[in-house]
C-alpha cells in the first residue's frame, strides 16, 4: 500500500515547523557526478529523508523531467511536501523496495537513475519520540514506519536472552552481545527499558571502551535493533533484486551505505547479479573537506552500477 503527497502548499499538511530540516545530504557532488541527471530525465530517490538529494536531482531534471521520492517514514514525506513545493517531485509514502509497484500503479516509464541513501537522517535523530538518538528520553521506538511492526522496547521486553544476543551480534557485529543481552534481561525483571537514554546508559556501563575507541558504546546495539525492527537488510536485498526492472537499459543505481553489512550486500549484488554492471570497483568515500562540514559523512560509502541491456 502506498500513499502519495504532492509537493504543493495547497494540499500539504506540513506546518512551518514540520517543513524545517537539519539534515545535510552526504556525497552530493559524487551522486550528481555518477547519476548525471539531465533535463527531461526520470529519477527515483528511494530514501527521501531530509530531501537534500531530491532537491538537487529535481533542479537538474527540470520541468521536463521528474523525481519520484519515496520514504517509509511518513513524517519525512509530510515535511518534504512544503519544502519541495514547486519542484517536479512526486512524493510517495512507500519503501524503496516497492518501487516496481509504485511505477506500475501509475503506468510510469522506466527510470534513468535510482538513488538510495541508507543512512538515518538528522531529522530522525532529532525526533525525541522515535528513539534514534542514544540520549533521547522518548520511547525506544526505532521504526521508520510507526504504523506497522513493534517498537524496539517491545523487542527488548519479549526476546529470550539467547535470541537477543544473536540479534545484537548478527546485526550490530557487537562482540559483547552476550553480556549486553544478559544485562537487559536481568534489568527487565525489575525495570524494563522503555527509552533510548535508558538503553544508552546501560550500554555505556556494560560495554568496555578503550581510549582509542572513537564510537559510542551504544552504537552497535542501537544499529542492530534498528535493522531488526525495520527489516532493513531484507528490504535492501529485495531492492537489489527488483531495481533493475525499474531502470531503462543503461540506467544507473547509486547506493550509499554506512556499515559493512549493507555495503557487503550491495557489493555482492553489483558483482554477482547479471542484471547489474558495476561502475565503481571500490566504494567512493566522502572527502576530508566533507568530513569537516558533516562528520556523519565519515562512514558513508558509495557504489554505482548500471542495468545491463
Amino acid at each position: 500500500m502506498t500513499s502519495t503527497v504532492q509537493p504543493t502548499p495547497e494540499n500539504s499538511e506540513a506546518t512551518p515547523q514540520a517543513s524545517s530540516t537539519v539534515h545535510v545530504p552526504v556525497l552530493l557532488d559524487e551522486i550528481l557526478q555518477w547519476l548525471e541527471p539531465r533535463a527531461g530525465e526520470r529519477i527515483a530517490d528511494g530514501t527521501l529523508g531530509g530531501g537534500g538529494h531530491t532537491r538537487a536531482l529535481a533542479e537538474r531534471v527540470g520541468d521536463s523531467g521528474w523525481v519520484l521520492a519515496t520514504d517509509r517514514d511518513a513524517a519525512a514525506v509530510t515535511r518534504a511536501a512544503e519544502r519541495l513545493a514547486g519542484l517536479p517531485v512526486h512524493l510517495v509514502h512507500a519503501s524503496y523496495a516497492d518501487l516496481p509497484e509504485v511505477l506500475a500503479e501509475r503506468s510510469w516509464e522506466p527510470l534513468d537513475g535510482v538513488l538510495l541513501d541508507l543512512g538515518l537522517s538528522s531529522d530522525q535523530l532529532a525526533d525525541d519520540e522515535r528513539g534514534f538518538s542514544f540520549h533521547s528520553d522518548g520511547p525506544l521506538d526505532l521504526r521508520f514506519d510507526t504504523s506497522t511492526g513493534r517498537p524496539a522496547w517491545e523487542w527488548l521486553r519479549r526476546l529470550p536472552t539467547e535470541a537477543l544476543a544473536d540479534l545484537i551480534y548478527q546485526f550490530g557485529e557487537e562482540r559483547h552481545s552476550r553480556r549486553i543481552a544478559r544485562e537487559i534481561v536481568a534489568r527487565r525483571e525489575r525495570d524494563p527499558i522503555r527509552t533510548a537514554s535508558q538503553l544508552g546508559e546501560l550500554l555505556r556501563r556494560v560495554v568496555p571502551r578503550s581510549r582509542h575507541d572513537k564510537i559510542d558504546p551504544a552504537t552497535r546495539t542501537f544499529q542492530a535493533l534498528r535493522i531488526a525492527v525495520n527489516g532493513e537488510l531484507d528490504e535492501l536485498t529485495r531492492a537489489l533484486q527488483v531495481l533493475p526492472r525499474c531502470l531503462r537499459p543503461g540506467g544507473r543505481a547509486a547506493i550509499i551505505s554506512f556499515h559493512s553489512l549493507e555495503d557487503r550486500l550491495v557489493k555482492q549484488a553489483f558483482r554477482d547479479d547479471p542484471q547489474w554492471e558495476p561502475l565503481t570497483k571500490k566504494p567512493i568515500w566522502a572527502s576530508e573537506a566533507e568530513h569537516e562540514r558533516n562528520p556523519r559523512s565519515r562512514s558513508a560509502r558509495l557504489r554505482v552500477a548500471a542495468r545491463r541491456p
